[in-house]
């Protein structure tokens, strides 16, 4: 649009089960590692579903300083080191006084897995034993503001809790503030860290999650017959966004280019979707009419594809509504039966796959895809798909009827 700005995401990280850094977590997912196992971080033998992609070689040492580890807890740590491995990506150095840079981050739980642990300690020992850190790590501003500290940014320190799109929905927001003007660049992403007792407990208690804990490694099964839920991860993915203009000058990397972004909500249930997936195709139209990209020009979706029952069915119906019968034509990546589904987190990390996606030619294939739910019919293959995709549409939804959809581009 006139006026406003090209926005380039000129730097990627990523913390996940399937690997640390960006490039890292795309290789090991290409050459097919399913991540989720048997849940080790506590004892859940009791739990219905005992099953998680964990984290297991994360260490915060690597990326913060030890006092500032100290200070932080699992949530911020994740945030803080995927967001160096984006800046790092980037090229760039953010470390002192940055007023026209902006940092957004999403999280559906941000730090309520040390809040359950510190209400234990709380109960055998005593309030003078609590961690007196507890106040300023639990709240869901932690992760950005512990970003914006590592880095010494003071623009805009802006966080969401929109539960399973809030990574997609802070990249987006960034993404508007940079095009606008408001920033020159921003960190942006999301990230979870949800693998306590209570936390996950809670979920399996609302039957959202998968009971395949006999074969953990077919247990999450996007747009499969025989889904029966998702898998929860951890982790964190952080972008940053530039300029177009900025990042030119300075010969930066360009891995892709934001063009569209759209919200919706269902306004319907708090755990349900709403089942014809109306306001899921509303907020993909919001952000191909924003790209000024016509149904007709995306190549690839990167979709939610969450495993669970009414969540993919109303996906693919909202994917109908937009494309028509070109829906079970355009070629789809649902990656969660190789990562899990890492909640606020997982919007970021899909939106990194795009990238790649269009940069190397290849859209990965969706595992345990053995026989497809006749009611989710679309593109998705076993295997990957050699294929050159330009244009994007990646889709996020979560609890509360909240929607997301970014539109990216390729630059070359």
């Amino acid at each position: 649009m006139s006026g406003q700005h090209r926005v380039v995401v000129t730097g990627m990280g990523a913390i996940c089960p399937l690997g640390t850094g960006a490039e890292s977590f795309w290789k090991t997912l290409l050459e097919g590692r399913i991540a989720i196992a048997p849940l080790t971080r506590f004892d859940a033998s009791e739990y219905p579903s005992r099953i998680a992609a964990q984290v297991d070689d994360f260490d915060p040492n690597a990326f913060l300083s030890r006092r500032r580890v100290q200070w932080t807890d699992r949530f911020s740590q994740f945030a803080v080191a995927a967001a160096r491995l984006a800046v790092e990506d980037a090229r760039r150095s953010f470390n002192g006084d940055c007023p026209d840079v902006g940092v957004f981050t999403g999280s559906a739980l941000g730090g309520v897995a040390l809040a359950e642990e510190q209400i234990g300690v709380l109960g055998r020992d005593g309030l003078r034993a609590v961690r007196p850190l507890l106040t300023i790590s639990v709240f869901g501003g932690a992760a950005a503001s512990n970003i914006a500290i590592e880095f010494g940014i003071t623009g805009p320190t802006i966080a969401n809790a929109d539960s399973c799109a809030a990574g997609a929905i802070a990249i987006g927001d960034a993404f508007r503030a940079v095009r606008r003007g408001d920033v020159r660049a921003a960190i942006a992403g999301g990230v979870e860290a949800p693998l306590a007792p209570l936390t996950f407990g809670a979920f399996t208690v609302a039957r959202a999650m998968s009971t395949r804990n006999d074969d953990p490694a077919s247990a999450s099964r996007p747009f499969d017959r025989d889904r029966d839920g998702f898998v929860m991860a951890e982790g964190a993915g952080m972008v940053v966004l530039e300029r177009l203009e900025d990042a030119v000058a300075r010969n930066a990397p360009m891995h892709a280019e934001i063009v569209g972004y759209g919200t919706s909500n269902d306004a319907y249930h708090m755990s349900a979707p709403l089942g014809d997936g109306a306001q899921t195709a509303t907020a993909m139209e919001r952000a191909l009419h924003e790209a000024q990209i016509a149904p007709d020009e995306v190549e690839a979706l990167n979709a939610h594809g969450s495993s669970t029952k009414l969540g993919d069915r109303a996906e693919v119906l909202a994917y109908h509504r937009i494309f028509g019968d070109r829906a079970s034509k355009i070629p789809v990546s649902a990656t969660k039966g190789q990562h899990g589904h890492a909640l606020g987190a997982t919007g970021a990390w899909e939106l990194i796959l795009s990238a790649f996606m269009m940069r190397d030619g290849i859209v990965p294939g969706t595992v345990n895809l053995k026989t497809v739910d006749e009611e989710c019919a679309i593109g998705c293959t076993p295997g990957p798909l050699r294929c050159l995709p330009r244009i994007v549409l990646s889709n996020s939804s979560g609890f509360g009827g909240i929607n997301a959809a970014l539109v990216i581009r390729a630059l070359n």
